[in-house]
């Protein structure tokens, strides 16, 4: 069993609520747009297991040291994530094909700033988009989600409330 924190869209703002609210989770994944190589380091030393993509407003600082596509496996549960996914429907292009031939059972993304935790039933699978973390942006509320894996299945996903996204005032 693995409880997972899942961030997004930082761009570059630490908030000590990341430690407070994902301090305890086994593995910390983030879906893009870090902002600084300064944010991804102080992730990193939060836990040993730190999974992240770039994000298209990452440096080559980030884009060298992350993929733009991970693939993997936790806890028996297929795994992609990609900045610029899209969402069940209406899958970027970039990702489209590889989806739809081997649907992973969690897909991940960031980049719209909105938060979705939705199933796509045709592929069987479930996406989460944490919505975002830091102030830039036009988002109203600061998010991110923790997520239980366990022998296959999903449990006790819950969406986080940062706080307000005071740069929009």
């Amino acid at each position: 069993m693995k409880k997972i924190g899942i961030i997004s869209d930082t761009h570059g703002y630490w908030d000590e609520k990341y430690v407070t609210y994902l301090g305890g989770c086994d593995e910390i994944w983030h879906a893009g747009d870090i902002g600084s190589m300064e944010v991804a380091m102080r992730f990193e030393a939060m836990k040993p297991v730190f999974r992240a993509v770039w994000g298209n407003c990452d440096g080559y600082d980030l884009r060298a040291r992350y993929d733009e596509l991970l693939r993997f496996s936790c806890e028996g549960i297929d795994v992609m994530m990609k900045h610029i996914g899209g969402y069940p429907g209406h899958y970027d292009p970039s990702v489209r094909p590889k989806i739809m031939s081997a649907p992973p059972k969690l897909f991940i993304s960031g980049h719209s700033h909105i938060l979705k935790i939705m199933p796509d039933k045709r592929l069987a699978l479930l996406h989460i988009n944490p919505g975002a973390a830091g102030i830039m942006g036009w988002q109203q509320e600061r998010t991110c989600v923790r997520l239980t894996i366990d022998k296959g299945t999903f449990t006790d996903c819950e969406v986080i409330t940062l706080g307000k996204n005071n740069s929009r005032l």
